[in-house]
């Protein structure tokens, strides 16, 4: 028997889905060490083209105007020095019963010891159970999805995984870790998000795969102009769910679980457990073990601190002292808007920091290369949307900078939290009007 934080499994109804007659998948791949082969006749079921919304992958933005009225002094508050008691995993990697190449590659990716999430989750979704996992992000949840149901779909090659990110940056970062594991194991992917060459989406398709992943607008586009479908995949992840309601993709994710399906296996994966997120696991999971390893509101470990300013020129002018101390590495500030982060970035430069910017609107490329740029400190300042951060983890960041006010506090919350990680100390500045 695992240890796990629930008391035990909840019992939960499955509502009935109305299931696609369409064929499934199809498309041919080569067995491991073959040449990728053209597109062969008949229908996949992950297949075909696209002539959908132009902004797949960050489609809705509720959660931007449900502002809140919060004061000031809650974004005060010292680091406290914590003795964690340090968790006592249960297995190490070597323990889970995964194919050999498949072990490789987690050696190699220098994996020995699981995470809590990591070390609790695998056997439960190796036993084929539904899952709901409170976990925030930058615990190892990727890897707590990703490699029992890599495991499972070498093991039995028609399985197939759909997994749902609310935005485009977070969705390529777990496909990005999905090859990293799956390395010569001659099973595919494809990532589904706007921003993106469609085409090249679309011969992926074609060619056969074993998992989509994707954000819910891209998604649902495919599966309406039916050249995406689902009636026969068996296994879906919702990963930051929560972060999807709030962006309003609500309606998407319903839609998506609608087609999958009837007898599957569903993990969500969250970091609050909001009374519409009770209510999704409710109606989706079935029976779900229920694991939480959700830290403090609030990392103890983050500084957390306020910067009152009068106007725009003393703003900037403050900024600039804050980035020119000693200590501060690698810096995320956020903006409320994608010209905001545009003007600040172009500032910032002609003031001779090393800088860049993510929001929606810029090409995926540029973000990705941004990103990258970033997390191998060839910049050491990133300014970004919220929606455009979402999801993602990077590691070692000294600063988080409100540069605008979050809209509620979970927001606060949700940007601070990407500093202050493994037990390092971080700093959280937030600038306030007089």
């Amino acid at each position: 028997m695992h240890t796990r934080t629930s008391a035990g499994p909840k019992k939960f109804s499955r509502p009935k889905f109305a299931g696609s007659a369409k064929p499934r998948f199809g498309g041919a791949r080569p067995p491991a060490g073959g040449g990728r082969p053209s597109h062969s006749g008949g229908k996949p079921s992950f297949s075909g083209g696209f002539k959908g919304r132009s902004g797949g992958g960050n489609r809705g933005g509720r959660g931007r105007f449900n502002s809140e009225r919060i004061d000031f002094s809650r974004f005060i508050k010292k680091a406290e020095k914590v003795e964690a008691k340090p968790y006592v995993s249960t297995h190490k990697f070597l323990d889970f019963p995964f194919a050999d190449l498949l072990s490789k590659n987690i050696i190699r990716k220098g994996y020995i010891t699981p995470t809590p999430i990591q070390d609790q989750s695998i056997p439960v979704v190796m036993e084929g159970k539904d899952l709901f996992g409170l976990a925030n992000t930058g615990t190892g949840k990727t890897a707590a999805f990703l490699l029992p149901l890599i495991n499972r779909v070498v093991n039995k090659k028609d399985e197939h995984v759909i997994i749902l990110a609310p935005t485009r940056e977070l969705a390529l970062q777990i496909e990005q870790e999905y090859r990293e594991f799956a390395v010569g194991l001659g099973i595919f992917s494809v990532a589904l998000v706007g921003g993106m060459p469609i085409n090249k989406q679309i011969n992926e398709l074609k060619r056969g795969v074993s998992f989509v992943i994707g954000t819910p607008g891209r998604i649902r586009d495919l599966i309406e102009r039916k050249v995406l479908h689902l009636s026969e995949c068996r296994t879906a992840v919702l990963d930051e769910a929560d972060r999807m309601l709030d962006m309003g993709f609500r309606d998407d994710m319903v839609y998506i679980l609608g087609k999958l399906a009837k007898e599957r296996q569903t993990l969500f994966f969250s970091a609050t457990l909001s009374p519409e997120i009770k209510k999704m696991t409710e109606e989706f999971l079935k029976n779900p073990v229920m694991i939480s390893v959700v830290t403090n509101e609030t990392s103890k470990n983050i500084d957390q601190d306020i910067i009152r300013i009068k106007g725009r020129d003393e703003k900037i002018e403050q900024l600039h002292q804050v980035l020119k101390k000693d200590g501060s590495d690698k810096v995320l500030i956020f903006r409320e808007t994608k010209r905001s982060v545009d003007t600040l970035e172009k500032e910032l430069l002609e003031r001779g920091f090393k800088v860049g910017g993510i929001h929606g609107d810029k090409r995926n490329r540029e973000r990705i290369r941004t990103l990258d740029n970033f997390k191998q400190d060839r910049i050491n300042i990133l300014i970004a949307t919220d929606v455009a951060a979402r999801g993602l983890d990077i590691p070692d960041v000294t600063h988080v900078i409100n540069y605008d006010l979050p809209s509620t506090y979970d927001t606060y919350v949700h940007r601070i939290g990407r500093t202050g990680r493994a037990d390092k100390k971080g700093t959280a500045l937030t600038f306030v009007p007089f």
